[in-house]
């Protein structure tokens, strides 16, 4: 893909380098993660550098799977998330999370994943996409999340929404059960933030105030 090449750094790389100049006794930088090496949004994403599912453990899309998730009060509308076989965006084949909102339209958000485990984000339907009037794909999760890593989602006209890796491994309690191999996200927009928690081999199990209630894969 040309917008990965292993010469690209990140942002966040790109100042871990200057830190270490300014400073002799620094200690050495940790170890690359999905973010280090790739261009962030990517401008000219190449379909050979996608493989046709989304397997990355935190942040699994299997089709036919769902979660539903549970606010905090009785009466808080309750969202439910769908894996639907995806089509193509950018000449990338995609996979597609449906996400309804009782008494609201849903909403069909595309993703793909790179030969490293990186998912990106490539539009949403009647929205936005990928290649078309200027926007981009943006990383959804990194292969290898880092506390600290930060990272745009998506590149669109008249939109800024940047997310950063703010806790690994914290414990989160949700109405399905107590998860501790966690990646916590934070994520940022024009209109304010959200936190969002995501456990291996599940996927998001918390968005603020709002709960994983119950999880179905297919097959198990």
């Amino acid at each position: 893909m040309g917008a990965m090449p292993s010469r690209a750094r990140s942002l966040l790389a790109a100042l871990a380098v200057l830190a270490l100049a300014g400073c002799s006794s620094a200690s050495a930088p940790s170890a690359p993660t999905g973010v280090d090496g790739l261009v962030v949004p990517t401008p000219d994403p190449d379909p050979r550098d996608f493989v046709d599912r989304v397997d990355n453990p935190w942040f699994p899309l299997v089709p036919g799977a769902t979660w539903r998730y549970d606010g905090p009060m009785a009466t808080s509308p309750t969202l439910t998330l769908t894996v639907e076989p995806g089509g193509e965006v950018d000449g990338v084949p995609t996979t597609v999370l449906v996400r309804a909102v009782s008494g609201q339209a849903p909403v069909r958000d595309h993703y793909a994943q790179d030969e490293s485990g990186n998912v990106w984000w490539f539009g949403r339907d009647g929205v936005w996409s990928a290649g078309e009037s200027g926007a981009e794909a943006g990383l959804a999760m990194p292969a290898h999340p880092r506390r600290g890593d930060g990272f745009r989602t998506a590149d669109l006209p008249g939109e800024d929404e940047v997310a950063s890796v703010v806790a690994r491994d914290e414990s989160v309690d949700v109405p399905l059960g107590e998860y501790d191999d966690t990646v916590v996200l934070e994520v940022r927009t024009e209109q304010g933030s959200r936190r969002e928690v995501y456990a291996r081999g599940i996927g998001l199990v918390r968005t603020d105030e709002t709960g994983l209630a119950a999880y179905d894969e297919p097959g198990s």
